[in-house]
């Protein structure tokens, strides 16, 4: 289809809100021009779809993830937005909402919005329980339905707080989609009942995820935050771009085991590299984003620390794929597992010694990301995880091979668990089960119930009544259940094991 036709299918689209259209047309004007250099081989692996640059666009004009320091702002204020230092939780909660608006992103909305009960806990002093639950409610709400994409996320934890506790008490509430939000979990400093407040809120509105905030604090320090899905990214900084190698479609070129390992992956792996320092140079030194942004000029973001993430997905069936003659599968035989560590591996040592253009946070290098997929992946699971319908029966042992990949993962993995309904009669169990998982090595882990209407997609959030609207042909408030509807079908998303508790 060409141009014309995509851009008059789209203003005259039935399933698309108005800002849905505008969003499109903006990304449609971007791809009418070519600004990088992508060599025939680079090209080759786009079209076989060994390699992805998850809609980037062709011409980058602003980085993919941004985690701007949003505490230093409410202490600060703006002179760009003409606001002052946050001096009550009212002033707070308005700042914040307007710099969202102002914050982009891939998506053109804010894929971070803080360490909530971070920046809120010096505002509550002398507000009752009652006061500021009803002033959540109405943030958290404006925030559901302005910031109309699944991918934007909220950060509480690791310790305890008054309003850590109310903001999750009106999560329970509301059971909304926006923001996804993860607690961060410190096996030897958080409450433990804070963790299983956590996970109770979870079964009932599969929020928040849980993130093992020791071993993701290995990249950056203390100083990360978890934006979109679940990207493990430095404060004050965040991506400039990931792309991806879908290993599923580059193992259908092997002609070997050999031409795979010595010849396929070295060479695919060196042109995301080059593709993804053209993407970062252009940012740098052409789109001058940080000489344009307010969030730049007044240090609430800084250029040293952005990084390029390498995304890594469907491991399994490559693995399935080039182990074909022996019958046997990724997650359920120690040959396979093998198999996908030497993968990785070889992956790891071969990016290790690729340069990353201004990256000096990363000394220069590309941090590996477990990319949780697309709605047009077929056939294709996310990340490292283990196909659905091939879960191990024990969730132990799940979690045991969960444990064997996600070190290699510093910019983000995770595993999602459909939890039996009787669960919410022993959420102890649970907690018990993340604080062994987290001693394995998982690094990210979320829960949802069964029947639950809030379901996770790849990473992200969809309401099942929401994609029964788009099965209709209905418009939807979130541009995020275009993508979801279709994956949750073509993955077979609600065969997901449920694991009983």
């Amino acid at each position: 289809m060409n141009a014309n036709d995509l851009i008059y299918d789209t203003i005259t689209s039935k399933k698309l809100t108005y800002e849905q259209k505008l969003i499109t047309l903006a990304k449609l004007a971007e791809n009418s021009i070519d600004v990088l250099n992508i060599p025939p081989r680079t090209k080759h692996y786009f079209e076989t779809g060994a390699i992805n640059d998850l809609a980037e666009g062709h011409a980058p004009y602003r980085p993919r993830y941004i985690q701007a320091d949003f505490g230093k702002f409410l202490k600060e204020g703006s002179k760009f937005l003409r606001l002052g230092p946050a001096k009550n939780l009212d002033q707070a909660l308005t700042n914040l909402a307007i710099i969202y608006r102002h914050t982009p992103s891939i998506t053109s909305f804010p894929v971070y919005v803080g360490q909530l009960d971070e920046l809120l806990s010096p505002y509550v002093d002398g507000l009752t329980d009652d006061e500021i639950r009803y002033k959540l409610k109405l943030f958290l709400t404006y925030l559901d339905r302005t910031i109309t994409d699944s991918f934007c996320h909220a950060n509480i934890g690791p310790k305890a707080t008054r309003i850590g506790y109310l903001i999750l008490e009106t999560q329970r509430e509301l059971k909304n989609c926006v923001p996804n939000l993860t607690i961060k979990y410190d096996l030897k400093n958080t409450d433990e009942a804070f963790l299983k407040y956590a996970i109770e809120t979870s079964l009932m509105c599969s929020n928040p995820a849980i993130a093992n905030h020791i071993a993701n604090q290995k990249p950056f320090g203390a100083d990360y935050g978890i934006c979109s899905c679940y990207n493990i990214l430095p404060l004050s900084g965040g991506a400039y771009t990931l792309t991806r190698i879908t290993l599923t479609e580059l193992a259908k070129e092997a002609k070997s085991m050999d031409h795979f390992f010595n010849e396929l992956l070295p060479e695919c792996l060196k042109l995301i590299a080059d593709y993804m320092n053209e993407r970062i140079k252009f940012i740098v030194e052409k789109s001058n984003f940080f000489e344009s942004s307010f969030l730049a000029a007044e240090n609430f973001i800084s250029k040293d620390r952005f990084l390029g993430m390498f995304g890594v997905t469907g491991l399994a069936e490559a693995v399935n794929f080039l182990l074909r003659d022996k019958n046997i599968k990724y997650g359920n035989s120690p040959q396979a597992d093998e198999l996908g560590i030497k993968i990785m591996d070889k992956i790891t040592s071969i990016v290790a010694g690729f340069d990353a253009l201004y990256s000096p946070l990363t000394g220069g290098k590309f941090v590996l990301h477990a990319q949780v997929g697309l709605d047009t992946d077929i056939g294709i699971t996310s990340g490292v995880r283990i196909p659905v319908g091939d879960e191990p029966e024990n969730f132990m042992d799940h979690l045991r091979h969960s444990a064997k990949f996600h070190h290699y993962f510093p910019a983000g993995v995770g595993d999602i668990f459909p939890i039996a309904q009787t669960a919410k009669n022993n959420s102890q169990a649970l907690v018990d089960i993340v604080k062994g998982a987290f001693n394995l090595g998982v690094q990210y882990m979320s829960f949802y119930e069964q029947d639950a209407d809030i379901v996770r997609i790849t990473g992200y959030l969809v309401k099942r009544s929401e994609m029964e609207k788009y099965f209709k042909g209905e418009t939807n408030l979130q541009d995020t259940v275009a993508l979801g509807a279709p994956n949750y079908k073509a993955s077979k998303l609600a065969e997901r094991k449920v694991r009983l508790i």
